[in-house]
This record gives structure tokens, sequence and C-alpha cells, in this order.
């Protein structure tokens, strides 16, 4: 049975160039575009689960965000009022309300799941 040879030193395979990461608060960036998903009754509600929305002038944080889309999560919510039932994930981890967006994140609205 014949081996193929084995790598001696990863040193001839060149390194991929480090990205820099020049994002700043999107306050000082309007028209910046982020990724919406919502989930579960959310989802159902709205008719879509996932959106890429230009965030209006101003619009900097999941709050914010929220108000925008003009969401409501039952016939007797205004939709700009952030049930605190809902949780927010930023780029796939749980954060406040009130935390800074940037460009080309990814927020999630997650309602109460109960289940099994």
């Amino acid at each position: 049975m014949s081996r193929l040879p084995l790598i001696a030193s990863y040193a001839a395979v060149p390194a991929m160039p480090q990205a820099q990461s020049t994002q700043t608060p999107m306050t000082q960036q309007a028209g910046t575009v982020v990724r919406v998903r919502l989930f579960a009754a959310l989802r159902e509600r709205a008719g879509w689960g996932e959106r890429l929305i230009r965030l209006d002038a101003g619009t900097a944080t999941p709050v914010a965000l929220w108000r925008q889309l003009a969401l409501e999560v039952s016939p007797n919510s205004h939709a700009t009022d952030l049930p605190p039932s809902i949780r927010v994930a930023i780029n796939q981890a749980f954060a406040t309300a009130d935390t800074p967006l940037r460009p080309g994140d990814e927020v999630a609205f997650l309602p109460p799941i109960t289940g099994g």
C-alpha cells in the first residue's frame, strides 16, 4: 500500500492577511446595512425571516431598529415598543436593546420559545 507524502512544514504555505477592523459605530455612518433575523412567532407575524435592512439615520441600536421595522408582537402592542419578553442577539450573542450596532452586524429578535 503506497502512502502519500506528509507535508513537513506549513512554512511554504503563504499566510492569509489579517483583516483590519475598520468598523465604526453607525451613528457615524448613516444608511448602513445590517442583516435582521426574526424567529418563531415574530417571523410568522411579519411574513419574513431574514432581510438586509438599510438603517435610517440615527438607528444605532436594536431598539431603534425595532421601531424602524414597526414590528408588533400582538394586536394590542405598539410597534415602537420593544417588549421585555423579546431577546436581542447581535452576531449570535445575546445583547441588550441599547447595544450600539455596527455595519454588517446580524441582529436577531427572538420571542419567548417553549418546547421540549
